[in-house]
C-alpha cells in the first residue's frame, strides 16, 4: 500500500518556526515525513531530524521520502512519550525545535485491521502501531468494550468524545455483549444506532464519532501521553527553542493551551492568595496568541485540515 500524507498548516507552521540551518528537530509523530522533509530542507546542512512513530509502514515511507537527507535523519518505532530514552540511545543533542502532529493519516483511517473509522466494517482492535514496541500493552477496543464495567465505558464516553448519550451507549453496550461479544466496527455502530434519539442520527457529524474518538484515546490513552510529554518536553529542548504541536479535537488542544499559558507565567498561584508562594518561574514565550488554523484554500485541497489547530511556543 502506498503510503501519501499532506502535512496540514506546513507554510504557516515553517515561517513562524523559522527553523536555523543546524537545528536539530525531534519529530514525535512524523507520520509520512510532510512536515520532517519541509524542516530538513530548512536546517541544512547540518541540521538533524530525530523521527518517531509507532506505525512502521509511516517509517518504511519516511526512509524513502527522507533518503536524501539519510545522513542527518534517525527513525525510530515508538511513542512519543519514550522520546527521551530514544534521543539518549542515539546520542541525539541538543534539541532546537520539538514537533508533535496528533493527526491521524489516510491510511490508518482506512485500515482494514484498525478500526478507528466507522465507515467501514472492521476489527475494534484502535492500537496505532499494535502490539510489541518496547513491550508496550495496550487493551484493545474490543476488549474494552467486552470487559470493562458500564461506569467505566461511561466515563469513557463522556470524558474523552464529550458525548451527551453517554449513559444510554454504555448501558446498551453492556446489554449487547450479554448475548456475544461486540466484535467489529458494524455491530458497534448498530448498538449506538438503536441507543440514540432518530434526530441525533441526523446531524452534521456522524452519530457515531464521539463514541470511536472516545474509544480510540483510551486505547492509546492520547491524553495522558500529551499531559504527560509536555513538562519533558519543555525540560530537555534548549533555550530558544521552539514547541509547535498540531491538534485535530478540542481535548488535545486545550490540554496545549493550558500548559503553553501556565508555563508563560512568573507565578500560577490562585488569584486570592495575596503573595506570590509557588516560586514558579516562565519557561515558555507564547508566539501563537491564538492557533493556527487552515486557509480556505488548503481546506479546499486537504478537507481534513479543517479541524486543525497548531500552537507554537518558545523556551526562554
Amino acid at each position: 500500500m502506498t503510503y501519501f500524507h499532506i502535512p496540514v498548516l506546513s507554510k504557516e507552521i515553517i515561517e513562524i518556526v523559522d527553523p536555523q540551518p543546524g537545528e536539530n528537530l525531534v519529530d514525535g509523530t512524523v507520520g509520512g515525513g510532510g512536515h520532517a522533509e519541509l524542516f530538513l530542507e530548512k536546517t541544512y546542512p547540518k541540521g538533524k531530524l530525530l523521527g518517531i512513530d509507532l506505525d512502521s509502514e509511516a517509517l518504511t515511507e519516511d526512509q524513502r521520502r527522507l533518503k536524501k537527507y539519510s545522513k542527518r535523519v534517525v527513525l525510530e518505532r515508538g511513542n512519543f512519550i519514550d522520546f527521551e530514552s530514544i534521543a539518549e540511545k542515539h546520542k541525539f543533542s541538543p534539541i532546537n525545535i520539538f514537533f508533535l502532529d496528533l493527526g491521524y493519516s489516510s491510511q490508518q483511517l482506512n485500515n482494514d485491521n484498525l478500526g478507528i473509522s466507522f465507515l467501514k466494517n472492521s476489527p475494534l482492535d484502535m492500537r496505532i502501531g499494535g502490539q510489541g514496541v518496547d513491550n508496550d500493552y495496550r487493551f484493545t477496543a474490543e476488549y474494552i468494550i467486552n470487559n470493562w464495567s458500564e461506569e467505566k465505558i461511561r466515563n469513557i464516553l463522556k470524558d474523552y468524545g464529550e458525548e451527551k448519550f453517554a449513559y444510554l451507549i454504555a448501558k446498551a453496550i453492556v446489554i449487547a455483549r450479554k448475548e456475544k461479544s461486540i466484535i467489529n466496527t458494524q455491530e458497534l455502530i448498530n448498538i449506538i444506532s438503536r441507543s440514540v434519539p432518530t434526530k441525533y442520527k441526523y446531524q452534521k457529524i456522524h452519530f457515531a464519532t464521539r463514541t470511536f474518538q472516545a474509544f480510540r484515546i483510551a486505547v492509546n490513552e492520547e491524553l495522558k501521553n500529551l499531559q504527560n510529554v509536555l513538562p519533558k518536553i519543555l525540560e530537555n529542548i534548549e533555550v530558544g527553542g521552539r514547541v509547535c504541536i498540531i491538534s485535530f479535537h478540542s481535548l488535545e488542544d486545550r490540554i496545549v493551551k493550558n500548559f503553553f499559558r501556565e508555563e508563560a507565567k512568573d507565578c500560577i498561584c490562585d488569584v486570592k492568595v495575596p503573595l506570590c508562594v509557588c516560586k514558579h518561574k516562565k519557561l515558555l514565550e507564547i508566539i501563537t496568541k491564538k492557533p493556527i488554523m487552515a486557509t480556505a484554500e488548503e481546506i479546499s485541497i486537504n478537507p481534513r485540515s479543517r479541524s486543525a489547530k497548531a500552537r507554537i511556543a518558545k523556551k526562554v
